[in-house]
């Protein structure tokens, strides 16, 4: 007979709030053609975007999570010490140690909650909202912040005519905390390892161990691969995610994917077969690709400009680099 205590969580868990933090500095196509032989046209018949943020040097990865957590615990009608974990989902802090999320807790006010990061990419956010939710039916945490967060502007090869137009900085935060009713469905999650040089960081940090290598590591990725996993098999994992929350998608009214390229989307919502009254997030056109932080960025705009509101059933799905990716269906608080 085992002696442990039973934990006493939550029956179930549920997003309370939401934040984010775009950089001030708003980057055109032009700027971006002053580097690689493209067109405006040739940008945004690609990939769909317009522009995207880049962040300043006071800018940084914390800062940024700082002012969207900050933002969420306000959102969630909550004081900062209520939080009881920070969870941060990020490739773009350059620290191997201590986690960016200690400094993150200790900046928003929450006294001594458990931080950490995470790396999985695009799919990060996904990951660290199955953590919290976790967290809080498992009786470890009563609130948990989650932040996506990236200075990606840091990782891009200005050079490189496939990436150099893709990656935006920015920062998304959810407050998660107990609900009574199923409120986040079952994550659908995995990877495919298999592809993960499909996109890397072209140099190892241990490569400046025995001299500089020519140019400071960068995110690159082999394009058509990629569009071709995200478009066939990222349905799939949308569809599963539909079916293990018990709906269809005429039952949804929101979907916010990853921000990663205009066509995936749209290729998405059409072989998902998504009603016409179900609200897309197409917040890539003005963000560009911001990884982890692209899903809570996406989401804090539909609510901000009414697009979505409380109470909606959106379903989320991430993916990238790894192969990762994570699909569950949420109710927007």
């Amino acid at each position: 007979m085992s002696k442990i205590n039973p934990s006493k969580g939550a029956p179930y868990a549920r997003i309370m709030g939401v934040g984010g933090y775009r950089p001030t500095r708003v980057v055109p196509n032009e700027v971006i053609l002053q580097t690689i032989d493209s067109s405006d046209e040739w940008i945004r018949s690609r990939s769909g975007i317009a522009s995207r943020h880049w962040a300043s040097p006071e800018e940084t990865v914390a800062a940024m999570s700082i002012e969207a957590a900050g933002k969420a615990i306000a959102d969630a009608g909550l004081r900062p010490e209520q939080i009881d974990a920070v969870i941060v989902a990020t490739v773009s802090h350059f620290k191997q140690t201590p986690a960016i999320a200690t400094e993150i807790a200790d900046k928003i006010g929450a006294g001594k909650p458990a931080a950490f990061d995470i790396s999985a990419g695009c799919a990060g956010f996904g990951y660290g909202l199955t953590l919290a939710k976790s967290l809080i039916v498992e009786g470890s945490a009563g609130h948990v912040v989650v932040i996506g967060v990236e200075r990606l502007s840091d990782l891009t090869d200005l050079t490189d005519r496939a990436t150099a137009f893709l990656f935006g900085d920015g920062a998304g935060a959810v407050v998660v905390g107990p609900s009574e009713e199923p409120m986040i469905g079952p994550t659908v999650w995995g990877s495919e390892g298999d592809k993960a040089e499909t996109i890397r960081q072209t140099e190892p940090w241990t490569a400046y161990r025995n001299g500089s290598p020519e140019a400071f590591p960068a995110i690159t990725q082999e394009g058509q691969a990629v569009f071709r996993w995200a478009v066939f098999e990222m349905a799939k994992v949308a569809q599963r995610a539909l079916d293990a929350a018990g709906i269809g998608p005429a039952d949804l009214d929101v979907f916010i994917p990853h921000q990663a390229n205009m066509r995936i989307i749209d290729s998405m919502v059409k072989t998902l077969k998504l009603p016409e009254s179900v609200t897309v997030a197409r917040d890539v056109e003005t963000t560009g690709n911001t990884s982890a932080a692209s899903i809570p960025l996406a989401m804090e705009r539909l609510l901000a400009t009414g697009k979505a509101k409380s109470g909606d059933t959106a379903l989320v799905i991430g993916f990238g680099a790894g192969l990762v990716y994570a699909a569950t269906v949420v109710t927007l608080p």
